[in-house]
């Protein structure tokens, strides 16, 4: 079976003729491939981009809506804070109150001791002792109707004024006072 020479010669100049066309299909699937390459990783970008702008729209709405929560919050807390204030400032004023009658109670029962020993300090130590029990226990009785006639921010006022003209002698008094007033809880306890 001996081929003619125009059948070798076709496929001999048939197969440069085909490596031409496979060496040119290669670089267009190539350029294709780059193209197509190109746009899915395009694609792929702006989906990225959507998606990161649809997460920061998102982290937006977040903290706006807890940043609104916190403020509610913190108004509801001011508004406790103001009425618990607002209390205090009742109770306060209500236990100062009280506290300067029992102050006024506890200078009159002083005053009416003294004066009530008076007689026994004539008896052991003579008129003129006994004379400065009376005069003690006259002012102590004195002051006591002072401060029961005052307002607190009167006594406040009062108190203040002492302070800056005898600093000692306020330190001598309010040590002394808080040795009473702790004699006359610590007897309403028991």
């Amino acid at each position: 079976m001996a081929q003619s020479p125009t059948k070798t010669a076709t496929k001999t100049a048939a197969k440069p003729a085909a490596r031409k066309s496979a060496a040119k299909a290669k670089p267009a699937a190539a350029s294709g491939n780059k193209a197509e390459a190109k746009a899915k990783f395009t694609k792929a970008l702006e989906e990225a981009k959507a998606g990161a702008a649809a997460l920061t729209a998102e982290a937006r709405d977040r903290a706006e809506t807890y940043r609104d929560q916190a403020k509610a919050r913190s108004n509801d807390w001011l508004e406790e804070a103001k009425t618990y204030g607002d209390q205090a400032k009742t109770k306060a004023g209500e236990l100062a109150v009280q506290g300067k009658s029992r102050a006024s109670e506890a200078l009159s029962g002083l005053s009416k001791l003294v004066s009530d020993n008076a007689g026994t300090i004539d008896d052991r130590f003579g008129t003129k002792y006994g004379d400065y029990a009376r005069t003690a226990s006259q002012k102590i009785q004195d002051t006591a109707a002072k401060i029961d006639a005052k307002e607190l921010d009167e006594l406040g006022d009062d108190a203040r004024e002492f302070v800056r003209k005898s600093p000692g002698l306020a330190v001598g008094l309010a040590a002394v006072a808080g040795f009473m007033l702790a004699r006359i809880f610590s007897g309403n306890s028991k």
